[in-house]
């Protein structure tokens, strides 16, 4: 009895710490936006120039969330659509097409297959002046999109320059519709082939769409493309983890402060393909729903992670309605794997004296074990169970990507060449190549590669210890080289800049299905998936944990923070 009743004095005193805490939290919170609110009337009433309410408060927000972390934003009214079409919906009134400034001038750059700007034969390479009558010059990218886009069935009228001529296009707005799976199907040897770029709306129907049309070529292996994917709605990754494993499993669960954000996700339905080898691809940006899809398969030890370790993120944000139809994006939880780790990198409720999040401390990572009992570990990411290099471009790549300098020989290449005669295999010929550097003569190919800016420093530092003409001789002779080797980039990266320019090209032709098709051939995760398909005795290791495969990214001292 008086267990008991020590029991209910427990329960009482802890309602009572709990009640006070609140009550004292709700009048701080009263407190400061008192305060607030009479800064705010203040400033705007007494202030010696003229402000601007709106953007003052705006400002005043975003300032505040920024102390807290980067998936934490404010959206006003006026910015309500493009959250939608970022994190929700893949759908949206437009032609279809893509645009680029260069030089100050809008160019079409891209066309999607099937949409108003293709079937009205607008074509890369043209330059728009005006859009419904209004010129675009002097107008920003966002004023671009907010004329492209409109109700579906109303009218665009474009005009547009080509080779010279000034050309009119009545085109008629449709449904956009940007779907989640950008391409599925075999790749040879038997294998089946998802690619998923985003966890948007009905992401979880297209992948099971694809899935069961795989299925009937009965495969040896399927192989989930999460590169690159940035996340997007957790709901829609539970339902993909339930299309590979059984029902009632636990896949996430997600704890916040607020013990009411406090859920478990678990599978609810039958899977469809239970059994079939399964490998997820991953890479530095697969991030968020990709995360939870890769973690928890892989602490289901039902798929073999492929690539490199993912982003980190293992937060979860939910939406509040603001008052004016505006809207807050919180952060309310961290999300956990079935096996129990977080793979949250970044710490952000302790950051350094310059703002930045660091990574969590080697102390805090704690060790986790799969289903077969494979050593798996919070706090970064999560670490693929074969790990492929990472695809890094050259200074001058980028450089070039930047600058738009393939845009204009690729406009002539497709003017000159009607057609190509597949996707898949086609590759850039070196006397195509020679063309294209030749057409870089008169460019600006000026960029700083990294060791240029480690030299850069090393001459202030020179400078700030008096030694700059000590070393002043050495530091010129370095420069020099450095200057020579650039010279030679064009054909050092020689490779690595075709296949930036294969895919441009192929773009133009066979659309996204054809880019997408024509990169197979230098795909180094999806070979490394062919490899392990074709050695099932090495994938069963790898998923029972034996020897090497006992321990999965065993955590190293790394201190780095990160912006």
């Amino acid at each position: 009895m008086k267990k008991i009743k020590y029991g209910i004095i427990a329960v009482v005193s802890g309602i009572a710490i709990v009640s006070f805490s609140f009550k004292e939290d709700l009048f701080l919170v009263s407190k400061n936006l008192d305060i607030f609110a009479s800064l705010y009337k203040e400033i705007n009433v007494n202030y010696v120039d003229d402000t601007n309410a709106p953007q003052l408060m705006k400002t005043g927000i975003d300032a505040m969330l920024d102390s807290l972390d980067p998936y934490t934003e404010y959206v006003p009214e006026s910015e309500i659509e493009d959250y939608k079409l970022k994190y929700v919906s893949t759908q949206y009134g437009g032609i279809g097409a893509g645009t680029v400034f260069i030089d100050g001038k809008l160019f079409v750059n891209d066309v999607s297959e099937g949409y108003p700007a293709n079937k009205q034969e607008v074509k890369p390479g043209d330059q728009v002046l005006k859009i419904n009558g209004i010129e675009i010059k002097g107008k920003d990218r966002s004023e671009v999109s907010h004329l492209l886009r409109g109700p579906k069935g109303s009218t665009v009228d474009l005009a547009i320059l080509r080779e010279g001529k000034e050309i009119l296009k009545k085109l008629i707005r449709e449904e956009i519709k940007q779907p989640n799976v950008s391409y599925s199907g075999m790749v040879g040897d038997g294998i089946g082939y998802i690619k998923l770029d985003k966890f948007l709306e009905n992401s979880g129907q297209e992948v099971k769409d694809a899935l069961v049309n795989l299925n009937k070529e009965n495969p040896k292996g399927i192989i989930l493309d999460l590169r690159n994917n940035g996340g997007g709605i957790l709901q829609e990754a539970v339902k993909i983890v339930n299309l590979f494993v059984n029902k009632d499993q636990l896949i996430v669960t997600q704890k916040g402060k607020n013990v009411e954000k406090t859920v478990t996700y678990k599978t609810q339905l039958m899977p469809i393909s239970v059994s079939v080898p399964l490998v997820v691809l991953v890479n530095a940006n697969s991030a968020s729903a990709s995360e939870i899809v890769a973690g928890s398969l892989q602490d289901l030890d039902r798929a073999v992670i492929i690539g490199q370790r993912s982003y980190g993120k293992g937060l979860v944000q939910q939406t509040f309605n603001l008052p004016y139809n505006s809207l807050v994006k919180v952060t309310v939880a961290k999300y956990y794997t079935p096996s129990g780790r977080c793979i949250q990198k970044l710490d952000y409720a302790h950051k350094d004296a310059e703002g930045r999040a660091e990574r969590f401390a080697d102390s805090t990572i704690t060790m986790f074990q799969t289903k077969a009992g494979r050593n798996v570990y919070s706090g970064n990411g999560v670490y693929p169970d074969v790990v492929t290099d990472a695809l890094k471009l050259s200074p001058v790549t980028i450089s070039m990507l930047n600058k738009n300098l393939f845009f204009n020989y690729i406009n002539q290449y497709v003017k000159n060449k009607s057609s190509l005669p597949s996707a898949k295999a086609f590759q850039v010929s070196d006397a195509d190549y020679t063309a294209f550097t030749n057409s870089l003569a008169d460019k600006d190919l000026s960029y700083q590669s990294k060791t240029e800016r480690l030299l850069s420093d090393l001459r202030l530092e020179a400078e700030k210890e008096n030694k700059s003409e000590e070393v002043k001789a050495d530091l010129e002779n370095l420069k020099y080289k450095l200057t020579s080797s650039k010279k030679n980039d064009l054909a050092t990266h020689k490779a690595e800049i075709k296949r930036v320019l294969e895919a441009q090209i192929v773009g133009r032709y066979f659309y996204d299905k054809g880019r997408i098709e024509q990169s197979f051939q230098y795909d180094k995760e999806l070979a490394a998936a062919k490899t392990l398909f074709n050695n099932q005795t090495q994938m069963l290791a790898i998923l029972k944990g034996d020897g090497n495969y006992k321990i999965i990214g065993k955590p190293i001292k790394d201190t780095a923070s990160v912006n």
